[in-house]
């Protein structure tokens, strides 16, 4: 079964129809604004080197900044959610996201700007960590569930293909200053509807997790995993010594954790959540799922520019058909398709879609022809993405208590953000290495840097092909009893 109601029920479900779908665009507006956030600073990254005089490496620190926090306090953010109530922990993200955004707006120098998203990674954490477990509580009926998280799933996927065309339209239309001032407006009309539509809920209680020392090993591991993903590992590669001294140190952390959570009284995550086989295997196939498609839109959109000669506007365009196409199955057709089939199903022919998507663009050439080698493949992958995430979204939060929805939403986060962040740093690196050594074997550069992107293309394909593995094996159905079958066949019995 999809999800039952006896594991969703809670006060939220109490609000009416309208209202409660009301408070769901609400909630995916939300998002959208978190979402928007990491592509559309993508695109504006080279006005803002040519205005604050960053270095090429210095300029990296302004995605990374957000990519640290945000991810590091995921998992301690959605925890909080279920302690101190979710809609408290949603509006103080909201707050601190778009101060920070008005800061990043108004920064006159790199050390402003930087500092200023870290502080918006901190506020969209704690925006974005609680809202699938609103979802699953507004919605606990499976069908209107099913609905509810495609138009949440579409939002949190397709997001980052329109911020690369809202970003190139601001940019150049405007400057990169208004990519962070648009959030304004967008931040605080979001926080007003979100205190009219949205029900207040009481948390647990400070007292049933106040496991401070959990929270400091949790949030450290992630940190320094993140930023040896983002920093080290990316720049001086996996070998170095300096990315194995981090990783090991990350390593440390997370055991401490584990054994710090088995023993605590009120630990921060209780260990009983990874005894289900759908949430441990829905996280799995985020990660992998992120890694390969995070990495992808990064590496296409290289190619796009740097082989192929498109503007950022250009750019933003071209992946609009992958976004059309995720709104219209995640908002049209996935609530059917679940409940048609199942969320398994559509999963795993979602997850095929994109892996054949990124095995079709390893055949992008250098003088390639948008309607021939790169339609297909965004076309592949929005049909897959639409198809696969709200049915992937669900399965991770249908086994999940009450209680531990905002961890569960928080850990869904969390595997997202870190397998986008570690895909991209494989990805990139490994292009960047493959690159280097067909142009020191003679190839043009155009010629070296399509090589490097199929080289990324064909590694992200096994990667989300490993996911249709998982998919395939972990998420396997649990075998009946027989009397759940004798129970199953009366049913049946009685409905014909």
């Amino acid at each position: 079964m999809y999800a039952t109601t006896e594991t969703l029920a809670t006060t939220p479900a109490t609000q009416g129809g309208r209202s409660r779908w009301l408070a769901l665009y609400v909630l995916c507006a939300g998002m959208l604004m978190i979402v928007l956030d990491v592509t559309v600073v993508n695109v504006a990254l080279p006005a803002m080197q040519d205005d604050l005089g960053f270095t090429s490496s210095s300029l990296a620190w302004v995605v990374n900044a957000y990519m640290i926090a945000f991810g590091g306090l995921l998992l301690l953010a959605g925890r909080l959610g279920d302690l101190i109530g979710r809609r408290t922990i949603f509006l103080s993200g909201l707050a601190l996201f778009t101060a920070a955004s008005v800061l990043c707006g108004l920064a006159g120098s790199q050390e402003v700007l930087v500092v200023a998203r870290f502080i918006q990674g901190v506020g969209g954490a704690l925006t974005s960590a609680v809202i699938l477990g609103m979802i699953v509580t507004l919605f606990p009926e499976p069908r209107e569930q099913a609905k509810a998280i495609g138009v949440y799933a579409f939002v949190a996927s397709a997001g980052g293909s329109i911020g690369l065309l809202a970003g190139g339209v601001l940019t150049q239309a405007i400057n990169w200053h208004w990519i962070f001032f648009v959030n304004v407006p967008i931040g605080a009309l979001t926080a007003f509807l979100a205190v009219k539509l949205i029900e207040k809920d009481k948390g647990l209680g400070l007292g049933r997790g106040t496991d401070v020392p959990g929270a400091i090993l949790i949030t450290g591991a992630l940190m320094v995993g993140v930023f040896t993903i983002v920093k080290p590992a990316a720049e001086l590669g996996w070998t170095s010594g300096r990315t194995i001294a981090l990783s090991l140190l990350t390593l440390t952390l997370l055991a401490c954790f584990i054994v710090r959570e088995a023993t605590a009284s009120n630990p921060l995550v209780p260990l009983r959540i990874f005894r289900s086989r759908t949430l441990t295997g829905a996280n799995l196939i985020q990660a992998l799922s992120a890694s390969g498609m995070f990495g992808i839109f990064f590496l296409g959109s290289l190619y796009l520019e740097r082989v192929l000669g498109y503007s950022a506007l250009e750019i933003g365009l071209a992946f609009l058909p992958t976004t059309v196409l995720m709104g219209v199955l995640s908002v049209r057709y996935s609530e059917k398709l679940i409940t048609r089939f199942g969320p398994r199903r559509p999963l795993i022919v979602g997850l095929v879609l994109i892996t054949a998507g990124l095995a079709l663009f390893t055949q992008a050439p250098v003088g390639g022809n948008y309607f021939i080698h790169v339609l297909p493949v965004l076309t592949l992958l929005g049909l897959g993405a639409g198809v696969c995430f709200p049915a992937l979204m669900g399965l991770a939060m249908a086994d999940v208590k009450p209680e531990d929805a905002g961890l569960a939403s928080g850990l869904t986060g969390t595997t997202a953000q870190v397998g986008a962040a570690l895909g991209l740093a494989v990805l990139a690196t490994l292009s960047a290495t493959r690159t280097e050594s067909l142009a020191a074997a003679g190839k043009s550069t155009a010629a070296a840097l399509t090589g490097g992107f199929h080289l990324s293309f064909g590694i992200a394909a096994v990667i989300v092909a490993a996911a249709v593995v998982i998919a395939c094996t972990v998420m396997r159905p649990a075998r009946k009893t027989a009397p759940e079958v004798a129970e199953d066949d009366e049913l049946a019995l009685d409905a014909a």
